[in-house]
């Protein structure tokens, strides 16, 4: 159990919000709920008698601070991150405390990096299931290599009921690139009109060989990158899991037990290779939503803790011992190490 910090969240009332808050509670902190729609604040209040309700909006700096007076840190859960990130993101600077959000947004990642590289507290984008998972994965199994010739990451999803965040976040992407794919290759990103290839990919079992999208790009080639020597990041979805996101009517999650998650199962294969030795490690869980919420609310209480390896803008595996991390998030996330 922790000390009873605040932490605010903002966007508590959404989706993965939600997560994070149960989250908080569950390691003692106390959470500040934020976030734009007033109504929606109060309604999802309700079910934590006593928390304090800050309603905030990123085009009023005055209500961002007095959303974070008093606070330890701030966790970012509301999408889409082209928005909300660099808005809250300079009132967490202004407070003097860490920030931490769980943006799948590629360019919205590109944008933090590139913008607050100088900043003088903790900056954490992407520390959620996309982006910071694969990042701890992959700096996992690098070791103790200095480099890598590339990393993969393939996501093997029983299936993949968005949220209206995901949708909202994702057309916010293609709009942003132009409904270009993106890839990093040659030790950069670059935008293309090809992608998307049906591929197979040998996962560990109990999944086996199964069809993929490749270069589906998630956020990892942000942030795998902005710290592993390594010219080549390329990620991959299980096929019948792509097929649900681009489904025009597709249900978002339902809940199935009682600490709200889905019935969807994951496992996560990274394989980095370095001249002709290859390294593999795999993670295994349930709901992609429902896992980001301890990656998050663990990243802070290790920032908080002092454990974090550098200050400024950086992603999760420059942050922590990335092997001490992921044994850390039992049993939310069953990791085989790296062999």
């Amino acid at each position: 159990m922790e000390s009873g910090q605040l932490v605010t969240v903002f966007g508590a009332y959404g989706h993965t919000g939600r997560f994070v808050v149960a989250e908080l509670v569950e390691r003692g902190f106390v959470p500040v709920l934020s976030g734009r729609d007033a109504g929606k604040l109060e309604s999802f209040a309700a079910a934590y008698p006593g928390a304090e309700v800050r309603q905030a909006s990123i085009g009023d700096p005055a209500s961002l601070d007095r959303a974070l007076d008093g606070a330890a840190a701030v966790i970012n859960a509301a999408g889409p991150f082209a928005d909300t990130a660099a808005p809250v993101i300079e009132a967490a600077l202004r407070a003097g405390i860490p920030y931490v959000d769980v943006a799948a947004e590629i360019e919205a990642n590109v944008d933090t990096f590139a913008r607050f590289a100088g900043a003088d507290t903790v900056v954490l984008p992407a520390m959620a299931f996309y982006g910071g998972l694969g990042d701890l994965l992959a700096t996992a199994a690098m070791g103790d290599w200095a480099s890598a010739d590339e990393v993969h990451v393939a996501y093997g999803l029983s299936s993949w009921h968005p949220t209206a965040g995901t949708i909202a976040a994702g057309k916010v992407s293609r709009e942003r690139r132009g409904g270009k794919h993106v890839r990093f290759a040659n030790g950069r990103l670059e935008y293309t009109d090809a992608g998307g290839s049906a591929q197979e990919w040998e996962f560990p079992e109990p999944l086996g060989k199964r069809d993929v999208i490749g270069e589906f790009t998630m956020a990892d080639v942000v942030t795998i990158p902005s710290h592993l020597k390594v010219p080549e990041v390329r990620t991959y979805m299980a096929a019948g899991a792509a097929k649900d996101l681009m489904t025009p009517d597709s249900k978002a999650p339902v809940a199935v037990d009682d600490l709200g998650r889905s019935s969807q199962t994951f496992l996560v294969d990274v394989i980095v290779r370095s001249g002709g030795e290859e390294r593999r490690i795999v993670a295994r869980g349930q709901d992609i939503y429902a896992v980001t919420a301890p990656l998050a609310v663990e990243a802070v209480r290790r920032i908080l803790a002092g454990q974090n390896r550098v200050n400024g803008v950086a992603s999760a595996g420059e942050l922590f011992d990335a092997p001490d991390f992921l044994r850390a998030l039992a049993p939310h996330i069953t990791v085989d190490a790296a062999v």
